[in-house]
């Protein structure tokens, strides 16, 4: 899966030398917590709702209304927003994106493509694509299964679902240490009785079971 399918496309924006009110009004009014900061249409930076609070009054401040607003008016954009910017091509992988963001403790990425923002990808984004990626709304069984970490295995549990005619529509598979690994096969079918038992007779240890009917 590529940034591409799961980026926010042509996000709104907002200018480097345009007021903080504009900025303001815009995050209001679209309920956005971020906004790419763009000269033209290259990306120089980032404001979130974070940054606005650095660069806004505090309440205990002793201004009036009046003078409150005043300052504000004075401000730019680019006074708030964070400069150096990380990106991220739309063609990147999107594991590729969750490593950025984890290695930066980011909460979101422009997408530029030839010098162009062409998208935002946050990590409510990929939140849903693993969602997504392990079926976990869809109508189904989920099944856990506990085997040896050598060639072949996965070859022959997925043939054993094949036997009993179980169409698989997720796979994953996972471990960090020893000779194991935990393989999570999310099927359509929802009776899998007969499946976990020829998977006991062939050695397979059954961790966990999650039943969906919706």
């Amino acid at each position: 899966m590529y940034v591409k399918n799961r980026m926010t496309a042509n996000p709104y924006t907002i200018s480097y030398n345009a007021p903080i009110h504009d900025l303001m009004e815009l995050m209001r009014e679209k309920n956005l917590k971020r906004v790419p900061v763009v000269k033209g249409e290259q990306v120089v930076g980032i404001v979130t709702d974070g940054d606005l609070h650095k660069v806004s009054p505090t309440k205990a401040t002793s201004l009036s209304i009046y003078e409150l607003n005043y300052l504000l008016s004075k401000l730019t954009v680019s006074e708030a927003m964070t400069k150096d910017v990380i990106t991220i091509s739309p063609e990147a992988l999107l594991e590729e994106a969750a490593v950025l963001m984890r290695e930066n403790r980011i909460s979101a990425l422009a997408v530029v493509e030839n010098n162009k923002l062409v998208g935002i990808i946050t990590e409510s984004d990929i939140f849903d694509a693993f969602i997504d990626i392990l079926g976990s709304r869809e109508t189904g069984t989920r099944i856990t299964i506990e085997a040896l970490d050598a060639p072949g295995v996965l070859a022959n549990i997925t043939e054993i679902f094949r036997d009993f005619n179980s169409n698989i529509t997720h796979i994953v598979a996972f471990g960090d240490t020893g000779d194991k690994r935990d393989i999570v096969i999310r099927t359509q079918s929802i009776d899998t009785n007969a499946i976990e038992e020829k998977l006991t007779e062939n050695g397979y240890k059954i961790k966990h079971i999650l039943r969906n009917q919706n």
